[in-house]
């Protein structure tokens, strides 16, 4: 989800750009190397893998290579039925179509999130309504779903698909919001791209969805270099993703289709990268938490900071850490911090630009938006990646802490 500039890996580590790629105004300006938000960080197998795949004659989308990668996708997640595809994207778009989704049908999705979490249903002729975030855990709003669709219901207009996100890679309230559309007949395809390795009631995130979608971009907890993968429990709705994911094509000896389908399979380069990395999650996973746990040790004490809740039932994989900067209390708004950052040569970004506040979707309808509209305006994703060096979090934790005047 959230992009990042691809910095230069070797064994884990970032290269700073060599001089010749490096902007003027950046020489100018850096004291430091560059600090990036989630660049990617390599496990050290990946050449020797890349390099078999290559020695053994695969590279497209075909093969031993993507099907080894599902399968440890599949034992990651716990999900028995996975499909690598050629984006988080794709894999979003194999799922609405699986579901059904006609144009003129409703698909309800979280307002904070990115736009691909609702733009291939848009593309495909649906109505996009966004519903509003819970305050703590900053995923879809579980009391307000319900009623939202106990006033579909009245209305004679349930929505198509609801589209939960695990917002920074915490984890939805999956068995409640299951529970909520099932009550109506309404099935739930999760927008996981950003949870690999993350927790709810004890299975990992987005199971007990219909439908799981997840990324491998280079931003990504765990990358490919870019990719993603549609999981399920019913190896019915993967086998028929899988048929339409190579263009539909039957079985004969010509070129048959009943159907018209996708080119979204995923290259045997890609899941070569993938099946390296993946060996590492729960390293990564404990890097990045633990990385998290540096900043709130460092900030949490500031009056008017701070973070996503993780709620009991939960352990996010804490892709990216997000801190909420209320002005009134703290006496900076969320700009001074990240303008501060940026003159250090750090990158930060402002949380998710709610999707009814995006020109695109200036006539969709919203339930609530007032949470997700606060967290826009106060929230700043910063630096989390797991080779994050502990001297740069530092760092950034004692520019933020100047910029509070503490």
């Amino acid at each position: 989800m959230l992009s990042s500039p691809s910095a230069p890996v070797r064994k884990g580590l970032v290269v700073p750009f060599p001089m010749a790629f490096r902007p003027a105004d950046d020489l100018l300006r850096a004291p430091q190397p560059r600090v990036f938000l989630s660049p990617p960080h390599l496990a050290g197998g990946e050449m020797v893998a890349l390099q078999a795949t290559l020695d053994a004659g695969w590279v497209a989308p075909a093969g031993p290579v993507p099907l080894a990668f599902e399968e440890a996708v599949a034992q990651a997640t716990g999900l028995d039925h996975v499909l690598a595809v050629a984006s988080g994207t794709a894999a979003l778009h194999l799922g609405f179509r699986l579901l059904d989704v006609c144009p003129g049908d409703e698909v309800w999705t979280s307002s904070l999130t990115f736009i691909a979490s609702i733009g291939p249903a848009v593309q495909m002729g649906a109505i996009p309504r966004f519903l509003d975030i819970d305050a703590g855990h900053w995923t879809m709003d579980v009391d307000l779903l319900r009623a939202e669709l106990a006033a579909a219901a009245r209305r004679g207009r349930l929505p198509r698909v609801v589209v939960p996100v695990d917002l920074y890679g915490q984890p939805a309230d999956m068995p409640a919001i299951v529970d909520a559309c099932a009550a109506w007949g309404v099935p739930v395809l999760s927008d996981s791209a950003g949870s690999l390795g993350a927790m709810q009631h004890g299975r990992h995130a987005g199971v007990g969805a219909k439908l799981v979608a997840l990324s491998f971009n280079g931003n990504k907890i765990i990358t490919a270099g870019g990719g993603g993968a549609l999981a399920s429990e019913d190896a019915g709705l993967i086998a028929r993703a899988r048929h339409l994911s190579t263009q539909a094509k039957e079985v004969s000896a010509h070129y048959q289709h009943e159907t018209i389908g996708f080119s979204y399979g995923m290259s045997s380069v890609l899941a070569a990268v993938g099946i390296a990395q993946i060996a590492a999650l729960e390293e990564r996973v404990a890097a990045r938490r633990s990385v998290h746990q540096r900043y709130r040790e460092g900030l949490e004490d500031l009056p008017g900071l701070g973070f996503i809740a993780e709620p009991a039932w939960s352990r996010g994989n804490r892709w990216l850490t997000v801190i909420r900067i209320d002005p009134a209390e703290a006496g900076v708004d969320r700009e001074t911090i990240r303008r501060e950052l940026a003159a250090q040569n750090i990158e930060s970004r402002p949380a998710w630009k709610p999707l009814h506040l995006q020109p695109a979707f200036r006539h969709a309808a919203i339930a609530g938006g007032a949470v997700a509209a606060m967290m826009f305006e106060q929230g700043l994703c910063l630096p989390s990646g797991s080779s994050l060096p502990p001297a740069d979090q530092g760092r950034i934790i004692d520019i933020i802490r100047r910029c509070c005047r503490v």
